[in-house]
């Protein structure tokens, strides 16, 4: 009869083999599911800015403006993924100090399938930064709703070009990238809550599009003529993908297929929700009728305001947040923009600047280790008000601060730069016959006969 220990020791090195293969396949299987759902994270974002910001923009301007105005946003599309491509992903993720990141990365460089530790472990490099792109793309497009109706196509594109490098790279370097200063989990002196973008998304686009609206001025008649949107259908159907996006773009920055990125995709919902409906009850309250134009602009109002805090707090407080930032920005955007005469076309600032500093400041409040127990230096360590740690809110607004002040003075040192090169504004009979026309020689719909 054979031995069963000698049988058992002869095996062993099949077991052993088996075991290894059966680990090696447990971990690709959860890299690919990390794959699979930052792709499609990556997707959703973009299909934030085209169609979702470009309906929702074109059918809020008039009609003479609305393929002028789309435009912006599918511009963006390709003008921030050159620069990204060739440069940007570098100044933002690749070492460098703490204000800017270095040129490691430079025309993509090293960027492949392999993963980047510091980032994200279980997905190729290239996924994270396809990923991060599309946050560029749209911050930009963000502010184009200041300038509606008004801007030279060539200003805009030299803006832009100009804005990313000055603005949007320190900024995301400082918050997201390696020895960032205001990186809370990778070397930065200044821990700053920002999950998935409220100081480096908008908080520079929302101040951003407020000093533009006010360096070009009021568009002609604005405010003693009645300019109504065109198409709110148009512009409902736009939100409401922006509404589904917001998924990829909040959840997707957990970077993996994870209990946090439902957390986020929870908390992200919730506040929506509650956000549209704060909206309206103010509208109603205030002028007797809820709208549909309130409704979508409570809904972006509280996407906005819970971006900064959606991989950090419970459900619970999501709708706090989206509560909060219905009626604070239903406040900014009639009451405040009314009191100070400024031509915010499409209330970029009132919304996206108002909503993304609200939503900072309460990350600050109810961050909470319990739903992101990532460690701080080795350790999980108290994060907002909620956990004890007060000084959080005083970081948050470090960074609000710090936001704001690069979006003011980098701003409009670009729109002087851009005014006395090309000129940015178009002038009275261009912006009379409308955009469409004027600067690009087509128009959104056949005139009638």
């Amino acid at each position: 009869m054979s031995n069963p220990t000698a049988l058992l020791l002869q095996a062993a090195p099949d077991l052993t083999a088996r075991l290894n293969a059966l680990e090696a396949a447990a971990k690709s299987a959860q890299s690919a599911g990390d794959n699979a759902w930052m792709l499609l994270s990556a997707a959703l974002v973009l299909m934030m800015t085209g169609p979702g910001l470009a309906l929702f923009y074109g059918g809020l301007v008039r009609r003479k403006n609305v393929l002028s105005t789309m435009m912006h946003s599918f511009v963006m599309m390709g003008l921030i993924t050159v620069i990204w491509a060739v440069v940007g992903y570098s100044l933002v993720f690749a070492e460098g100090n703490p204000f800017i990141g270095g040129l490691k990365y430079l025309f993509l460089n090293g960027v492949g399938k392999d993963p980047n530790a510091d980032y994200a472990a279980t997905i190729p490099q290239q996924t994270f930064m396809i990923y991060q792109l599309m946050f560029a793309v749209i911050t930009p497009a963000l502010i184009s709703g200041a300038y509606a109706e008004r801007i030279k196509f060539s200003a805009m594109t030299l803006f832009t070009t100009l804005w990313i490098f000055v603005v949007y790279f320190p900024m995301a370097h400082m918050v997201w990238g390696k020895g960032g200063l205001l990186n809370a989990y990778l070397g930065g002196s200044i821990a700053t809550l920002d999950f998935a973008g409220g100081t480096v998304v908008h908080i520079t686009s929302g101040v951003s599009a407020l000093v533009c609206a006010i360096y070009l001025g009021k568009r002609h008649g604005f405010p003693n003529e009645p300019i109504k949107p065109h198409s709110l259908v148009l512009s409902v159907i736009g939100a409401c993908m922006l509404w589904v996006g917001w998924f990829g773009f909040n959840a997707g920055s957990a970077l993996a297929a994870s209990g946090l990125a439902t957390s986020a995709f929870v908390a992200t919902h919730f506040a929506a929700a509650t956000a549209a409906l704060s909206w309206m009850l103010a509208e109603w309250l205030h002028s007797g009728k809820p709208s549909m134009l309130g409704g979508i602009s409570g809904a972006v109002a509280g996407l906005v305001a819970i971006t900064p805090a959606s991989g950090f707090v419970k459900p619970m407080p999501a709708l706090v947040i989206g509560l909060l930032a219905g009626l604070f920005c239903f406040w900014m955007v009639t009451a405040v923009k009314q009191k100070f005469g400024y031509d915010d076309t499409l209330d970029a600032f009132g919304v996206h600047g108002a909503g993304g500093t609200l939503g900072a400041i309460l990350t600050g409040i109810f961050a909470t280790s319990a739903v992101n127990d990532a460690p701080i230096n080795g350790k999980v360590v108290p994060l907002g008000l909620v956990d004890g740690n007060a000084m959080q809110i005083v970081n948050q607004g470090i960074g609000i601060l710090i936001a704001v002040g690069l979006a003011v003075v980098g701003t409009f040192i670009i729109l002087k730069v851009c005014d006395a090169l090309i000129g940015m504004r178009v002038d009275g009979d261009e912006e009379e016959q409308g955009l469409d026309l004027s600067q690009h020689g087509e128009e959104g719909y056949i005139p009638e006969a």
